[in-house]
């Protein structure tokens, strides 16, 4: 396993997280309307998550020697503030984090069980935020996708 790759994946996975905190905090803040509740609640418990996701990857990172990013990752800002809107920045955020997972699957399979048990559990969280935020595109009464979550 290339230790020094592994490092500089987990701190993009960091930097993803966190842009997640301050991305998923905006969106909270900018829910307006009769589901303003139930959705600003969602986005605060992702935004916690996130911050979560943020601390398990730098705890890998200093666990393998290296030294958690300080920088935060790339944040969309579309100025575009309707609910349908924000939910499709917050997918292409999240397929931003399955691919970076993806990447780190690929460098520790078969090689570090622990990085890889936990690359295979943050992918599978990542693609059910992507199913949700799907499920919440979608009209009432509809029933076929309207985005297929990238695997």
């Amino acid at each position: 396993m290339d230790r020094d790759k592994v490092i500089g994946v987990l701190n993009e996975i960091l930097e993803i997280e966190l842009a997640g905190v301050v991305r998923y905090t905006h969106y909270s803040l900018m829910i307006f309307g009769h589901a303003r509740i139930p959705i600003t609640k969602w986005f605060r418990e992702v935004a916690a998550e996130s911050q979560q996701h943020a601390i398990d990857a730098g705890e890998y990172v200093t666990s393998l020697g290296g030294h958690p990013s300080l920088q935060i990752g790339p944040l969309l800002e579309t100025q575009k503030h309707d609910i349908d809107a924000i939910l499709e920045e917050s997918i292409q955020h999240e397929k931003i984090g399955v691919r970076k997972y993806r990447e780190l699957l690929a460098l520790v399979e078969d090689e570090d069980v622990r990085l890889e048990e936990y690359a295979r559990a943050m992918i599978m969280d990542e693609e059910n935020h992507l199913c949700e935020i799907e499920k919440m595109l979608r009209r009432p009464g509809e029933t076929k996708p309207v985005v297929m979550p990238e695997s």
